[in-house]
């Protein structure tokens, strides 16, 4: 099998697999994760607490107090108002929320053929999908192929029924295959046409993708910039041999670190590819995404499926994508010693490509392509940190990649990003000093989502209600059997 072919079994395929829907107004199961209808305070001081706020200077603002009024910062060290519930920071340390800039959402989704008046077969509670980007402070994420049914959920949770992170969303623009997904265009008036229609249903951002050819990805990276629409997306294989071609004005963001080793795939790659290839990206001012952790996972589950089976966070994956992972894996399914050496050579590149975008001043942004097999939603953004500070980033440089620069990327820099007063509350409170260790964002005591406090408790428990009525459904739901849900 064409191994960039294998490679590339991610979103398109992914977004078939993915999939969960909208609580019920009136009526939940038995086993659905609800919370609770509790009136909250909306008054917080956090006190004698360590801020790190990721502005430009980012001096540590020491022992320090918050106050929060409905889920805004109303101030950094003023007076304490009266009424306000009080939580102590004492040798914490305050971040912004984080931002995963890569995600595929689980959303409704059919499995059987369309007709006319057919609706999703396959249904979850939208708080399933987001507890575990809140549980672990991810309080905003780039949605990278979206359909209708992300725009209900950021509907739900806009409306307070569901905790979950601020969602941004691309319409997705590819050629080729209709059957694997997005709105397929072969030329330039097709292609203009489909940003036109995305920018009329709503959308921000386009996300080009492999398929396209030269013309119809030109074409849709100028008519979004007419249009007033950022773009991210990949580097069709139509440029391979001519990969500077593909950086043209408004091609924003680059999503993966592979989308430039597979424009070599088929030689050995060095590090004056990854001088060259940042070069050309510093040039056109296009940021990237690193997205090491895909790689990375894809070879674990190549190498052996243990990887997922033994994965301490299987558990809060629904069933049904736990056995699809286990049972009909692509990855694995083509597995050999020398496919395992090949996706070892470009994990090896890539830090290399992260080392060069560095050297080059190239904005690097955090991602993971959460959902791909292997990757969980809100836990892998602490593993991406991890290897971006293996391939040379500071601890200061990978949280910047997380909170600041995603949220200028996105044009929210005057809403999130920062800690800093007239920002939203979208916070993450740790245990322990990230600037020293990276993998101290994982020890986290609680999460401000939009001005609603989620202490360590209140996660413990969502995450927990996740995980057993995972457990309590696992025989309902079988992958070979998902047409006849």
């Amino acid at each position: 099998m064409n191994t960039y072919k294998l490679l590339k079994i991610g979103f398109f395929f992914l977004a078939v697999l993915l999939f969960t829907g909208c609580t019920s107004e009136s009526k939940t199961s038995e086993n659905t994760i609800t919370i609770p209808e509790v009136k909250q305070a909306s008054l917080f001081v956090i006190k004698n607490v360590n801020i790190i706020p990721m502005t430009v200077d980012n001096t540590v603002i020491e022992n320090a107090t918050v106050v929060i009024d409905k889920n805004k910062i109303v101030g950094i060290n003023t007076a304490i108002p009266e009424g306000a519930k009080v939580i102590d920071g004492t040798n914490q340390w305050l971040l912004p929320g984080l931002i995963d800039m890569h995600v595929h959402t689980n959303a409704d989704l059919n499995f059987r053929e369309n007709s006319p008046t057919q609706g999703a077969t396959v249904f979850m509670d939208t708080q399933e999908v987001m507890t575990t980007h809140v549980a672990n402070g991810v309080t905003t994420i780039f949605e990278l192929g979206a359909r209708v049914e992300h725009f209900g959920q950021r509907n739900e949770i806009a409306k307070g029924k569901v905790i979950g992170p601020r969602m941004a969303l691309a319409a997705l623009i590819n050629g080729g295959d209709p059957n694997e997904g997005g709105r397929t265009v072969t030329n330039e008036s097709d292609a203009r046409q489909a940003v036109r229609s995305a920018k009329a249903e709503g959308y921000n951002f386009i996300k080009v993708y492999s398929q396209l050819n030269r013309e119809s990805f030109i074409a849709s990276i100028d008519e979004a910039q007419k249009q007033g629409l950022k773009v991210v997306g990949h580097i069709p294989d139509a440029f391979k041999g001519a990969t500077e071609k593909a950086f043209i004005p408004n091609f924003g963001l680059v999503a993966h670190a592979e989308e430039y080793s597979k424009q070599i795939r088929n030689k050995t790659k060095t590090k004056k590819d990854a001088e060259v290839f940042a070069r050309m990206t510093k040039k056109n001012n296009t940021w990237v995404t690193p997205n090491l952790l895909a790689i990375v996972k894809i070879r674990d589950q190549v190498q052996s499926l243990d990887s997922i089976r033994l994965m301490k966070t299987l558990k809060y994956v629904h069933p049904l994508l736990q056995d699809k992972w286990l049972t009909s894996n692509n990855y694995h399914k083509d597995a050999s010693p020398e496919f395992i050496a090949y996706l070892d050579s470009i994990i090896s590149f890539h830090k290399e490509l992260v080392k060069a975008f560095k050297k080059e001043g190239v904005p690097m942004v955090a991602g993971t392509d959460a959902g791909t097999s292997g990757i969980v939603t809100g836990f892998g953004l602490h593993d991406e940190l991890a290897l971006l500070v293996d391939a040379s980033l500071t601890n200061e440089e990978a949280l910047l990649a997380a909170t600041r620069l995603p949220a200028s990327w996105l044009g929210i820099s005057d809403k999130i990003g920062t800690v800093e007063a007239g920002k939203f509350a979208d916070l993450i409170l740790l245990d322990a000093n990230p600037l020293e260790d990276i993998r101290n964002t994982r020890q986290i005591t609680g999460v401000f989502v939009n001005g609603r406090w989620l202490n360590k408790e209140k996660i413990d428990m969502m995450l927990s209600n996740l995980a057993e009525k995972n457990e309590a459904n696992k025989e309902k739901y079988e992958w070979k059997k998902r047409r006849e849900y």
